[in-house]
C-alpha cells in the first residue's frame, strides 16, 4: 500500500479542542470536537452541510470500550443540536463530523454512507452501537456507489489516526493481510494452550485457544479486560471446567495483555509467547526483525 498524507489542523491551537483532518487529494473533510465545545463547532459553516457523524464516548455498561451512535443529516449541525437534548446520548463525549469539501454529497449519499458505516462498525465489533436499527442501504447509480465506497475507504483510513477504532476491521489470518508476515505464536500454561499472530499493531489470539478460568492470588493486571471478554462472550466456558475457550479471534494491544488473559496471572508476554515449533520468544523474534532491518540500511557515517 502506498503512503498517504493526512493533514491535521488544530482550530484553536490546543490538542484537546476542535481539529480538522483531511487526506491530500480527497474531497472529504473531518471535524473532531469534544461535546463540551459543540457551541464552537456550531460556528463552522461546514457542519451545516449534508454529511454523516459519529457520537462517541465510553460505554456506561463497559467503560473500557466505546459506545457510538452513527447518523446523517441534511444539516449535520441540526442533528447534533437535537441529540444534545436527548437523554439517551449521555454517553457522548466526542463528536466526529464528515462532510464533502465540494458540497456534492446529497441526502441519498448521506443515507448510503450512514448505512454502510453502521454495517462496517457492526462487522468490526469494536464498540457498542447505540443505533436501535440499521437502515437499509439505499439504491444509488453505479458511479455514485463507486464514489461513496471510495469515500468510505478514506473515512475508514483516517478515523484510527484520530483515535477512533470503531471501523477497524477484525484482524484476519487470510492471505494478503498484514498477518502474512507473522509466524504463529503459542503459549502453554498449566493446561491452557493459545495460538496467536501479530497483525499490524495488534496481537491476536485465535479462535479455539483456551485460557485458565481461575487466576492466581497476585494477579492484578488486565483482570477487567478478561472479565469484559467473558461478558462479551468472546471467552466462554469450555468442555474442560477449568478453562475458557476463545469463541472468535480477539485482538489485544500487546503480547503481555494477551498472555495475562490466557494465563490468568501477571505475564510478560514478550517472553512467554514463542514461535510455534521453536523456543524463539516473541522478544527474540522482534529483535531479529529489527537487526535485519538495520543491516539492510547503509551504515551510518560516524565521522
Amino acid at each position: 500500500m502506498k503512503g498517504r498524507t493526512i493533514r491535521l489542523y488544530l482550530v484553536d491551537g490546543t490538542p484537546t479542542g476542535i481539529l480538522t483532518a483531511e487526506i491530500i487529494n480527497w474531497t472529504g473533510k473531518l471535524f473532531v470536537a469534544p461535546r463540551s465545545q459543540l457551541a464552537d463547532l456550531a460556528k463552522r459553516d461546514e457542519v451545516r452541510r449534508t454529511g454523516v457523524y459519529l457520537l462517541v464516548g465510553p460505554d456506561p455498561d463497559r467503560p473500557s470500550r466505546d459506545r457510538v451512535y452513527i447518523g446523517e443529516g441534511d444539516s449535520v449541525l441540526k442533528r447534533l443540536i437535537d441529540h444534545d437534548k436527548d437523554a439517551s446520548k449521555e454517553f457522548w463525549t466526542r463528536t466526529v463530523v464528515v462532510i464533502s469539501k465540494d458540497e456534492n454529497l446529497t441526502k441519498s449519499h448521506g443515507r448510503y454512507l450512514e448505512s454502510r458505516l453502521i454495517e462496517k462498525a457492526t462487522a468490526a465489533g469494536r464498540a457498542h452501537l447505540a443505533n436501535g436499527t440499521q437502515p437499509p442501504t439505499p439504491s444509488l447509480p453505479e458511479p455514485d456507489v463507486a464514489d461513496m465506497e471510495f469515500f468510505l475507504d478514506q473515512v475508514q483510513m483516517i478515523l484510527p489516526v484520530l483515535g477512533f477504532g470503531v471501523l477497524q476491521p477484525k484482524p484476519s489470518e487470510e492471505p494478503g493481510t498484514e498477518a502474512e508476515a507473522s509466524p504463529r505464536f503459542v503459549l502453554s500454561t498449566i493446561g491452557a494452550k493459545a495460538t496467536a499472530i501479530e497483525a499490524g499493531a495488534e496481537f491476536v489470539v485465535l479462535q479455539g485457544s483456551t485460557a485458565r478460568r481461575e487466576g492466581t492470588a497476585s494477579w492484578d493486571s488486565y483482570r477487567a479486560l478478561r472479565d469484559q471478554l467473558v461478558a462479551d462472550g468472546k471467552l466462554a466456558p469450555s468442555d474442560a471446567p477449568d478453562f475458557y475457550v476463545f469463541t472468535e479471534d480477539v485482538a489485544f494491544s500487546s503480547p503481555s495483555a494477551a498472555g495475562t488473559v490466557v494465563a490468568a496471572r501477571n505475564t510478560n508476554g514478550r517472553e512467554s509467547w514463542v514461535i510455534e515449533g521453536t523456543r524463539t520468544s516473541y522478544a527474540q523474534w522482534q529483535a531479529q526483525k529489527i537487526d535485519r532491518a538495520a543491516q539492510s540500511v547503509a551504515p551510518i557515517n560516524e565521522e
